[in-house]
């Protein structure tokens, strides 16, 4: 048997250059007598099935607006546990558990001191295990997690806390078998903003990492099924960005996301993992300031050019966007890139600035 470069891995190799993509994809192709992928994963998939959406990818541009009140306010929030059969890349397929359907949840946005009264539904045409949430951002039994514990068909869980601090928090289901579901898809962020707010920036983007286990090689078309000998071994199939592999790559499935030189950009970045440390970076930038474990109640570092985001974590971070050209946002845990379908990118769009960077001096 002989494994091939995927599709989306080598979008992304085209991306960095085409004597990159050569040497890659001599390396990543491999046959059976090497060693560079788990034996024990399975030689032959299920074939693909049909699948019930069309991405499971969250938009990263969907970003509540920013607090705008001086007061407490009350918030009602429905949230619902969904799953559902999406490709992680073309040929290759899985069942995904999501919040709200997409990978990462949601991004709730609220000021310290407001109200949230929360709807937890798990429908039983949507969803075939018991599902709950957790919020980091909640005190209270496992951040509520015990009384949204739901099985599927069972009548809407309610909860109501209060947001007694500030900074960004990660939510996950947290049943029993919390890191298979988390690594199916089952992660967000709360942000809780300071009484006085966050610094005014230009843009904002939001988004969230996971590992995926599977029984199947990353690339081999056809269905996967979720693998719990490799999580236990912290053995990932595949290192996803937004629940999809390579999803906002330049020629990925969504492109790029498109920004104009000169905005100050803040980026929420929540790692689900459920076992991994993100070694967080952006290739042709810094994190010109950075609030490590989304703590706005601390000082934020300054020109941080890579950092560890453990899993159960969200980071914050703003970069300037001085010169055109591509931002690659990956985990320096290169592999995870090259091989298990890990990046991002932001596409600077505006003229040249020499001065700065000169391609052709």
């Amino acid at each position: 048997m002989t494994i091939t470069l995927g599709s989306a891995r080598r979008q992304f190799l085209k991306g960095i250059g085409g004597g990159s993509a050569l040497f890659f994809a001599s390396q990543v192709t491999q046959d059976d007598d090497d060693d560079g992928y788990d034996a024990d994963r399975e030689d032959e998939l299920d074939s693909p099935e049909d699948t019930d959406v069309d991405r499971i990818a969250a938009d990263p541009t969907d970003v509540p607006d920013p607090v705008d009140w001086d007061e407490p306010r009350y918030h009602e929030i429905t949230m619902t546990s969904e799953e559902y059969v999406a490709e992680v890349e073309p040929g290759v397929t899985f069942r995904y558990m999501t919040f709200d359907g997409q990978v990462p949840a949601p991004l709730i946005r609220v000021r310290r001191g407001d109200t949230v009264h929360l709807t937890f539904e798990v429908p039983d045409d949507l969803n075939i295990d018991a599902h709950n949430v957790d919020f980091h951002a909640v005190y209270g039994p496992g951040g509520g997690a015990e009384d949204t514990t739901l099985a599927p068909g069972d009548d809407p869980a309610k909860i109501e806390f209060s947001a007694e601090y500030p900074g960004i928090f990660i939510y996950h289901c947290a049943v029993p078998n919390m890191d298979q579901h988390i690594s199916a898809g089952m992660f967000g962020a709360i942000l809780v903003e300071p009484e006085d707010g966050l610094p005014s920036v230009d843009r904002e983007l939001y988004f969230g990492q996971h590992e995926l286990y599977t029984n199947g090689d990353p690339g081999q078309e056809g269905h996967h099924q979720f693998d719990f000998g490799a999580m236990a071994d912290e053995d990932p199939t595949y290192v996803l960005t937004n629940g999809e592999a390579y999803a906002y790559a330049q020629d990925g499935p969504y492109g790029p996301v498109d920004v104009e030189k000169g905005e100050r950009i803040r980026i929420f970045f929540a790692n689900g993992g459920p076992n991994l440390t993100c070694s967080w970076h952006a290739i042709g930038n810094v994190w010109e300031t950075y609030y490590r474990d989304g703590s706005f109640a601390s000082e934020p570092d300054r020109y941080v050019e890579t950092t560890p985001v453990p899993p159960g974590t969200v980071s914050a971070a703003e970069i300037e966007t001085p010169v055109p050209g591509p931002i690659h946002l990956v985990d320096h845990a290169l592999s995870r890139v090259v091989r298990k379908g890990n990046l991002a990118t932001l596409e600077v769009d505006g003229d040249a600035e020499p001065d700065i960077y000169n391609p052709d001096p």
